[in-house]
This record gives structure tokens, sequence and C-alpha cells, in this order.
């Protein structure tokens, strides 16, 4: 073996070792290492549930925001039909002509996003920091005609994804 590729073998080796060094460094020396996590979130944050909930672990109330009388209790009874643990059925002050607002806070993340499949994506969040349940009030407006089928639910779910903690908020830990 030659001279001259005896030392470029030493020096690949040597930066080999040199990158192995740095990364190794960088990995411990991180200090993003919990960004997105409960414990590197801001204080004052608030932590949000991002667990994807069944239906029967969901509890909503429902309002009716249309200007068909009595609509909130036959979405209700639909909503019950799909195991909605529903409390509370009413009419909302003021209407609207879009299709439905997610009213929720940050223990009722995972849970609006899974109601929001079952609006195909059309329900406008409404995500409120200070909230402190983790009751959905789901407010039907003009634009709702009905709710989604199971295989537009499922479909709907794969397109939009997992649950993300809102902005200004930490996705909780997850309970084991």
């Amino acid at each position: 073996m030659s001279f001259a590729r005896v030392r470029a073998l030493v020096v690949v080796g040597l930066l080999g070792v040199l990158a192995l060094a740095f990364v190794v460094t960088a990995i411990i020396r991180d200090t993003q290492g919990k960004a997105g996590t409960a414990e590197g979130c801001p204080e004052g944050w608030p932590l949000a549930d991002v667990t994807l909930h069944e239906p029967k672990d969901v509890k909503i109330n429902v309002f009716n925001a249309t200007d068909e009388p009595g609509r909130a209790g036959s979405v209700a009874d639909d909503f019950r039909n799909r195991k909605f643990q529903v409390q509370k059925v009413g009419n909302e002050r003021k209407g609207f002509d879009d299709v439905a607002v997610l009213r929720y806070g940050p223990k009722g993340v995972g849970s609006a996003h899974l109601l929001q499949a079952y609006f195909l994506n059309n329900a406008e969040p409404g995500y409120d920091p200070k909230r402190t349940d983790d009751t959905v009030d789901v407010v039907l407006g003009n634009g709702f005609q009905q709710l989604a089928t199971t295989t537009e639910v499922n479909q709907s779910l794969g397109d939009i994804g997992a649950p993300q903690a809102p902005k200004g908020s930490c996705p909780s830990p997850v309970a084991k």
C-alpha cells in the first residue's frame, strides 16, 4: 500500500471520528431536546390533550345557531347514536351561515379534532386557552346539512392527520 493511500485512509478515519464526536456533543448539549413536550413548555402555557379519543369518551354540548327550530336536538340524537356523551342541548343567541363552530379548551383538543372529522373538516375551530373543561361545544350554523358517515369520518381523519397542540400551548404528556 502506498504512503499516499495510507495517509488518505488516516485522514478519512480522523474525519469520521471528528464527525462522530461533533454529533455526540450536539446531542448532549441540545437545548431544544424537550421542545414540543410538556417538559419544554414555556411557563404559563396550557397543556393540550392531543389524544384522539373514541366517541364514547367525548363530552359535547350541541347548540343551534340555524334558522331551523329543534336542529340541535336532532343532531344531539345523532351524536348519541354514535356513542358521544351529549351533556347539553340548546339554542345559540346569534345565528351564522357557516357549517359549525367547535368551541373547546386545552383539555378538549383531541376531542375537537375527532369532531372536526364529523364535519369533514368544515367546522371553524373555536379554541379558548382559558377554558378548563374537556367538553366541546358544537354550534350548528345554517351551512350544516348532516354529520358525516363512518366511512367519511375515517377518510377525513386520514386527511387531517393527528391532533396538534394549538399555538400557545404544549402537548400534555401521554397517560400510561
